[in-house]
């Protein structure tokens, strides 16, 4: 009794289920073959977009995006892939063997070349009217033309065969040139990319390109870098490394020429930092600004174990304060004031400056540079540091610490960027003046700053980068780097460098020039880089218009008074007509006594009669105009 009830529910449950199943069935075969898909989801396509521009602080286009078309292949209609691959091989220079190969090992749709020129989109378009190349199409795809080819390289960058940023600018705004979107197919559309203005000037990044150029050939130079910054703004208006590299052609350059070294290379920068440390004891109060330290050629320290520690300079430069250890780069000067001042608050103080850290310039690879702890110094590591020993740093480095003196003590933030506009004209994103922190006091500041400009009196170490009729507050350096083999400083391998702000009374350019191994005759940053500093200064003098003591300056209201021309009046003599425009020429007309023969248009250039002739009627007069 009990097993049949119990059969008897199975049963119902199989029918239940079976039941079940057999509606989800009807439902699914309903949707899917009766219901019309009046509500079907659209599908999702990425649009078209044309990659924004990168331009100067002036306008002028540094990088464009450019349709050019990609060779491409449907494999199920070549007819023919040996013909084919002979006839593209020879239009797209790429051996007929690679080409055969994607034809014959794909079965459906390949790629051939990438953005190929209009030349060669010219070649396939006229063989394929000539009924070849079946199955072989092009397609328009975005690419990317830089038209100042090596022009500004390291700061641009270069994008792929995608389109994608890869380096410099066009990476790390990917997505500001080129926005990501989605949009429907019944609504696809083209997507413009947003405008990148650069705080570069393109005349200035000319100049300092072929001066750079100019010292890398001359020095037989590993690099030469040259940095031009606003000293009131930190805006970069030129920014070179030598070598640099085709952002159009980057894969043809080798890694030295495609590498970023004023932002990536760090180098111990040698006397030029000694500006820092002497500003740093001053700020800190252990030295006096008259304080003196006398320099025999050579810093000696006794250490507890008995051990002597010495450091030799070029020469003997005798009682010395702050101002002549700038003025005659005194590297014993130097370290006997770094003995005035804990090595905790000295690393404080360069650490304000930016050392240790990098400057976050939205360019990729930057070095921080290498500013130890103090926990890790060694016994001469304080001295050294004090004339730019045992600390690196980048080219950028510097010139970011160099804003405080023209800033009354303020350090700024560097700027590449000027603005970001969209496609439609409106500035989305306005970068400009960024203090970061204060580091000196305006008074130490305005002190060091002045001090720096004895360096380019006579007996200075900077006098040769003196610029006539404008003060300059300068600091040369030359470095001696680390051999990573021996251990030892190298006898060959020197950085020459010279750092210049200039007008001293009222600054407004920071320019900074470094000669990374020089092979010629001379290495010393006062004797090959200050030339180059002279040549760059000069000419951004008259470029912008920096007035120069001496010179003379014409005042003018902004507006010309013009006299007009008298009425032609006509007497009893042939007036004076030469010069006269033509319309003046109605009086004569008026009289009604006389014959006129006009050849020409413009002015009088010749009359006959000539002027001052007695008049009579029915005279002819001859009037020649140009």
């Amino acid at each position: 009794m009990n097993n049949a009830r119990e059969r008897r529910r199975l049963y119902f449950f199989i029918l239940f289920l079976a039941a079940v199943v057999l509606l989800i069935f009807g439902r699914l075969v309903q949707l899917m073959i009766f219901t019309p898909r009046n509500d079907a989801p659209e599908s999702i396509t990425l649009p078209v977009v044309e990659r924004g521009p990168i331009l100067d602080r002036n306008g002028k286009i540094l990088a464009i995006s450019t349709r050019l078309d990609s060779v491409t292949a449907w494999i199920p209609n070549v007819s023919d892939p040996p013909e084919s691959a002979e006839l593209l091989a020879r239009i797209l220079e790429m051996p007929d063997g690679d080409i055969l190969d994607r034809l014959q090992d794909n079965r459906g749709f390949v790629f051939i070349k990438r953005k190929i020129t209009p030349t060669e989109s010219q070649a396939i378009q006229d063989v394929k009217a000539e009924g070849k190349l079946a199955g072989i199409s092009l397609v328009p795809e975005f690419g990317r033309n830089y038209p100042e080819q090596t022009l500004a390289s390291h700061v641009i960058g270069y994008v792929g065969v995608d389109n994608i940023g890869l380096d410099g600018i066009e990476y790390t705004f990917n997505n500001v040139l080129s926005p990501p979107a989605v949009s429907t197919v019944q609504e696809q559309k083209e997507v413009l990319g947003n405008q990148v203005f650069l705080t570069l000037d393109i005349n200035i990044q000319h100049v300092i390109e072929e001066l750079a150029r100019k010292a890398f050939e001359d020095n037989q130079a590993e690099a030469v870098y040259i940095l031009v910054a606003e000293a009131t703004t930190g805006d970069i208006l030129g920014y070179c490394g030598i070598p640099n590299f085709d952002p159009n052609e980057y894969n043809r350059y080798d890694s030295l020429a495609r590498k970023n070294l004023p932002l990536v290379r760090a180098f111990e920068p040698g006397s030029v930092f000694k500006i820092f440390s002497v500003s740093s004891f001053l700020q800190l109060g252990g030295i006096d600004p008259e304080e003196e330290f006398f320099c025999g050629g050579v810093y000696q320290m006794a250490l507890p174990d008995g051990q002597t520690i010495e450091i030799r300079d070029l020469a003997s430069h005798g009682w010395v304060n702050a101002e002549r250890i700038l003025k005659y780069s005194c590297n014993v000067g130097a370290a006997l004031a770094s003995e005035q001042v804990e090595e905790v608050e000295l690393h404080r103080m360069l650490v304000l400056f930016g050392f240790g850290k990098p400057t976050d310039l939205p360019l990729p690879g930057e070095s921080a540079g290498i500013l130890s702890d103090p926990s890790r110094w060694s016994a001469r590591s304080k001295a050294t540091i004090a004339f730019g020993q045992e600390v690196s740093v980048s080219a950028l480095q510097i010139v970011q610490a160099a804003t405080v003196f023209a800033n009354g003590g303020l350090l700024l933030k560097p700027h590449i960027v000027r603005k970001i506009v969209s496609p439609q004209g409106e500035t989305i994103q306005n970068l400009g003046r960024e203090p970061l922190q204060e580091v000196l006091s305006p008074q130490t500041a305005q002190r060091v700053l002045e001090m720096m400009e004895t360096a380019t009196e006579d007996g200075g170490t900077a006098r040769r980068g003196r610029v006539e009729g404008v003060r300059v507050s300068a600091k040369t350096g030359t470095a001696e780097v680390l051999d990573p083999q021996t251990g030892q400083y190298s006898e060959e391998h020197f950085v020459a460098s010279y750092l210049g702000i200039l007008p001293t009374d009222d600054p407004q350019l920071v320019i900074y020039v470094v000669i990374d191994f020089p092979k010629g005759p001379a290495t010393y940053g006062s004797q090959i880089a200050a030339p180059v500093f002279k040549q760059t200064a000069e000419w951004l003098v008259d470029y912008l218009g920096i007035p120069r003591s001496g010179a003379t300056v014409i005042e003018h209201p902004g507006s010309v008074r013009i006299k007009l021309p008298e009425p032609l009046r006509v007497g009893t003599e042939m007036p004076q007509l030469l010069g006269m425009p033509k319309r003046l020429l109605l009086p004569l007309f008026q009289q009604g006594e006389f014959t006129i023969h006009l050849r020409g248009e413009g002015y009088v250039v010749a009359q006959d009669p000539a002027p001052g002739t007695p008049l009579k009627q029915g005279m002819t007069i001859k009037l020649y105009l140009e």
